[in-house]
Order: structure tokens, then C-alpha cells, then sequence
């Protein structure tokens, strides 16, 4: 699963945030501003549906991708002629917004997209905008689906709008922390994480994991989402001869950690969550990804049910690989608009208790929800990089 400026240190407000080429912002997300008709929200010829991620900064590739991945959903379904909803064909028409990764941008996307009427969103990447922003949504009666979002703290709310279609960090880090301990043989382990509500929490889900498994924490460290030079760090790191270091934030920040630990001649394993799986960070780290241990919820892409065919569409498409969470984002897209289609209306309040009752098959896998709008029997995939490549170790269920 996939993964922020937002520092939990300066805001105990809300814990939040799950990476690095500047990228044009979607096409889709300015032509949009006024607001929609009252008749579009209520299941008219066509209908918004929002999308929210970071489409610019040091992870816009990662929002770009999740992006690709609801367009592709929905092009499909329009292409088609639209869904058959209460007897009308209905199209949809993607409203896709620029969250910058930051807590304050996304609640006032939020809010714009309350104004436009959308009749649901599917975001956002980044759990530190996701659970800001899924307030404004809860009072407004809109249903969210984040395909990347993995705090916690996001469902944890008692939204009934929240749902996500990935395994949440309970999971993820549990499994990285005993297979850190009880597959790798760590004994000492050094800890840094980007205070991000996702790095953060995902650390401090490995921390748990690891010391119930046997495990001595001998250095905790964190940094930002937006640092690039590690070097007090690490050689603080350095001093207390950890057999692995974890860290807890997205690639673009692995890949400069990875590549200025190798030059400063640490020889610990290093660990990580899905911020670091990306083709991106073995772009970035160059051969220094190498050995890289990273973890990803859910099955790996080439052996999700759809895994194959998708990933071939999504590139014939958009002439890019899949970098992390676009086959989440399709398949929330596709949950959402079933919803709709099994209610019988596009009105957000008509829809929601169809989306809370959701049991489908989507390329990611089946999709269901518990009572906190968490996917049930989220799989966690873990990752090893040999030879310039992400290369399957296990599945864990």
C-alpha cells in the first residue's frame, strides 16, 4: 500500500501523511470549478467524481499514477455508454485535484469538491491528507474511497463515509516487524521515520511488532518529507551498530537514505514500507537499492486476479508503468460506481449503505469492507530488490 507536509509534532491535531520529479497537474482538475447542478448530483446525464493526490513535488509521480488509475476506470465505463443507474445511463466526469501532499491544501479541495457537488472522491494518496480531509466529507454525506491511505487513524474516526481498499499499517507493520526479527534475524535495529502520519505510524507499528518479537530498538530518528541530506543521522545510526535499519516515509527520501548510508559504510539491512516499493527509488538509489527489503499490501501486480491484464492496459494507455497504487485507484472507482449502480441512484446518502455492504471482485482482489470501512483480509507482499529489480520474497495473508 500504498503513501505529506504535515508534522505531527507541530500539530497534534490530527496524526497523519503517507515520493520525486515535478509533474504538470492533471488536466482533468481547474476546467471543473463551477459548481455542478443540482440535477447532476441526483443522477443525471453525468456525474463528478473527485480524486485527490499530490500531482505535483517530490511525489507527483506517485499522485499521477493514482490518478491514471480512477481515469482509466471511469474512461472505461464511459466508453462503454455509461453505467445503468435507475434506468438512466449515467457518465461520469472526473474531477481531479492537486492536493500538494499537504494537510491544509487538501481540506480546502475538500471543501471544493463539497461546492462542485461531487457525489464521491476516491483519495487520497497521502494518509496526512486523507484523514484531515475526511472530516469535510462526513459532514457533507460524501463516501471516500482511499486507495493508498494506510494510517490507522483514518478509519479509526467512525466515519461512515471512510473506506479504503488496502491492508492499513496494523497489518503492514506487524508483518515487517516479525519478518525483521524472525526471517532476517535482526537482533538490534535502529528506527527513523519522516514524522509523517504515515511514516510515523507505520514505524511505530514496526517498533511494536519487533520488540514483541525479541527485538532491541537501539536508535529512534526522524526526519522530514522533504530532506534530502541524512548524514548526522545516519552516522548517529552508525555508532550503535544496528544489524537493520527501518525507515518509515516514501522513496524519496529511501532512495538519498539508502545511497548516503552505503557511502558512509553502513552494512545493516535496510527496511522498509510501500513508500519505498516504487520503480522510482531503484531509479533514484541507483545500485545502492540494492538488497533493499520493502513491504507492499496486497498481492504482488503480476498475480493480482487482474494483475496482468491491467498492468498491460495501464501502460498501453498511458505509455508508463504502474508505479504503486493504480490498480487500488481503479478498483475504488469501479466499488463506488457498483454501489451506486446496486442503489439505484447517484445521491451520495442513497449509495453509501450499498458501498458499506460492498462485495466485489476487482483486479486487486475481493473487495469487503468491516465495520470501520477497512478492507478484510488485506495481504502484505514483501520485496526485496536483486539485480536493478523488485523481486517477490513472500506473501503473507
Amino acid at each position: 500500500m500504498s503513501i505529506a507536509r504535515y508534522s505531527l509534532i507541530a500539530a497534534a491535531v490530527l496524526a497523519m501523511a503517507a515520493c520525486g520529479k515535478q509533474q504538470p497537474a492533471a488536466e482533468q482538475g481547474a476546467a471543473s470549478a463551477a459548481p455542478a447542478a443540482a440535477e447532476s448530483s441526483a443522477g443525471g446525464d453525468t456525474v463528478k467524481i473527485g480524486h485527490a493526490a499530490p500531482l505535483t513535488g517530490n511525489i507527483a509521480h506517485l499522485g499521477k499514477d493514482n490518478e491514471y488509475g480512477v481515469k482509466l476506470a471511469i474512461d472505461e465505463i464511459n466508453a462503454a455508454g455509461g453505467a445503468d443507474i435507475g434506468g438512466k445511463k449515467v457518465k461520469f466526469e472526473l474531477v481531479s485535484e492537486d492536493d500538494q501532499a499537504d494537510p491544509k491544501t487538501a481540506t480546502t479541495l475538500a471543501q471544493r469538491f463539497v461546492d462542485q457537488k461531487v457525489v464521491g472522491v476516491i483519495g487520497h494518496l497521502n494518509s496526512g491528507t486523507t484523514i484531515p480531509a475526511s472530516k469535510i466529507y462526513s459532514d457533507a454525506g460524501i463516501p471516500q474511497i482511499s486507495p493508498s491511505a494506510t494510517a490507522v487513524a483514518y478509519t479509526a474516526q467512525g466515519f461512515k463515509t471512510a473506506f479504503r481498499v488496502m491492508a492499513n499499517d496494523a497489518q503492514q507493520g506487524k508483518v515487517l516487524g516479525e519478518y525483521a526479527i524472525k526471517k532476517i534475524g535482526a537482533k538490534k535495529i535502529a528506527i527513523i521515520d519522516d514524522r509523517t502520519a504515515y511514516g510515523q505510524g507505520l514505524a511505530d507499528e514496526f517498533e511494536k511488532a519487533a520488540k514483541a518479537s525479541g527485538g532491541e530498538i537501539v536508535k529512534r530518528e526522524f526526519t522530514t518529507n522533504q530532506e534530502t541530506d541524512f548524514n548526522a543521522i545516519l552516522t548517529n545510526i552508525k555508532g550503535a551498530k544496528p544489524d537493520l535499519v527501518f525507515y518509515g516515509g516514501m522513496d524519496a527520501q529511501a532512495a538519498p537514505l539508502k545511497k548516503q548510508a552505503a557511502k558512509l559504510g553502513i552494512t545493516a539491512k535496510f527496511l522498509g514500507g510501500d513508500g519505498s516499493m516504487t520503480p522510482e527509488f531503484i531509479k533514484l538509489a541507483g545500485a545502492d537499492s540494492e538488497g533493499q527489503i520493502s513491504s507492499m499490501p496486497g498481492q504482488p501486480k503480476e498475480e493480482m486476479p487482474g494483475g496482468k491484464e491491467f498492468l498491460t492496459k495501464f501502460k498501453a494507455t498511458y505509455g508508463v508503468e504502474v508505479q504503486l497504487y493504480a490498480a487500488y485507484c481503479y478498483d475504488a472507482a469501479k466499488v463506488m460506481i457498483e454501489a451506486m449502480k446496486k442503489a439505484g441512484s447517484t445521491e451520495p446518502a442513497k449509495y453509501l449503505p450499498e458501498l458499506a455492504k460492498t462485495d466485489y471482485q476487482g483486479v486487486t482482489g475481493k473487495i469487503n469492507f468491516d465495520e470501520k470501512g477497512d478492507l478484510k483480509n488485506g495481504a502484505i507482499t514483501l520485496y526485496t530488490v536483486k539485480n536493478g529489480k523488485w523481486n517477490v520474497l513472500e506473501v503473507v495473508n
